[in-house]
């Protein structure tokens, strides 16, 4: 019996209570896993990866596959026969800079974005695809390069357990020295809070298209940045600049504060509809399914597009 059927739907829900299940990679498999066996019954349209034709059912195959629709209608089990991407090369890119050490009533964002790479890791690898990871702030800190390997999944999941939140970083800079070093088109998945420049990183994302790179970025932000619900006087340091502080009144600031963070975040949507790159904004309260949803949405219409 799998541990779906033993425990209920709710902590797949919660990132936070997946998270006390342990390594990365046992919770990866059980994002992947839930979402998958839970697409028959499950909201989400067109996410599920293209298929080619149907074929009857035997003893062996995996149930991910079967076809519930079909079984309703007919009473008999059908397998979806799936088109192959054998020669997909995905880079995870991780955002390990000071300002993803933020957290309050969720997991830090940088836990939650390593567990997202993980979970989105185990969906490509059971898609036959390669997955590498890089992980930065100021400079590149780790770099496993693509591979369809299970062993490299292990690597890419120590990778993640092992990175903490470092100094601040340049997204924009990291991408710049990155892109001419991917030597075969690749996809380029970023996750990372995206606080940056959006000039430069307009830039950035613009050379990875014209290198004809795929790109995917999601926009990891705790709730609390998102509407600023504080409401009395607050000390707010510094994530990546050590020993700067600084002691405000949230009810004279958030009004400024959600007023620049709007802007933001419009230039950032902007920004990546200038460079042809898809933009997911992931709070960490979200589901993990909800982007892998995304992710398989964005590779079925890239896909078509080719």
């Amino acid at each position: 019996m799998s541990l779906f059927s033993r425990q209920s739907d709710a902590p797949l829900e919660d990132p936070t209570a997946l998270a006390r299940f342990g390594r990365l990679d046992m919770v990866a498999r059980l994002v992947v896993e839930g979402y998958m066996i839970g697409q028959h019954k499950s909201p989400f349209k067109g996410s599920s990866v293209e298929f080619v034709e149907h074929r009857q059912y035997y003893p062996g195959d995996e149930i991910r596959h079967i076809d519930w629709r079909a079984f309703g209608k007919t009473g008999r089990y059908y397998i979806k026969e799936f088109e192959e991407e054998t020669n997909l090369r995905a880079y995870l890119l991780v955002d390990a800079s000071g300002s993803m050490g933020y957290g309050q009533s969720t997991l830090t964002k940088f836990e939650y974005a390593r567990q997202l790479a993980a979970s989105l890791g185990y969906l490509l690898l059971t898609q036959r695809d390669a997955v590498g990871l890089v992980t930065f702030d100021t400079d590149i800190r780790d770099r496993i390069e693509p591979s369809s390997n299970p062993q490299n999944f292990q690597l890419v999941t120590q990778a993640l357990e092992n990175c903490q939140p470092g100094s601040e970083t340049s997204l924009s800079e990291i991408v710049g020295r990155l892109a001419p070093t991917l030597k075969r088109r690749s996809l380029v998945v970023i996750i990372s809070d995206l606080f940056d420049e959006t000039g430069p990183l307009q830039k950035a994302l613009q050379q990875l298209r014209h290198d004809r790179h795929e790109v995917i970025l999601f926009q990891t932000i705790a709730p609390e940045e998102e509407d600023f619900p504080f409401s009395r006087p607050t000390q707010f340091r510094s994530l990546e600049q050590a020993g700067h502080r600084i002691l405000v009144d949230p009810h004279r600031l958030r009004a400024i504060y959600l007023e620049q963070y709007q802007k933001f975040e419009r230039e950032l949507v902007r920004t990546c509809g200038n460079a042809g790159v898809d933009l997911h904004k992931m709070l960490t309260s979200d589901p993990y399914h909800t982007a892998l949803g995304a992710y398989l949405d964005d590779r079925t219409r890239l896909k078509r597009k080719r």
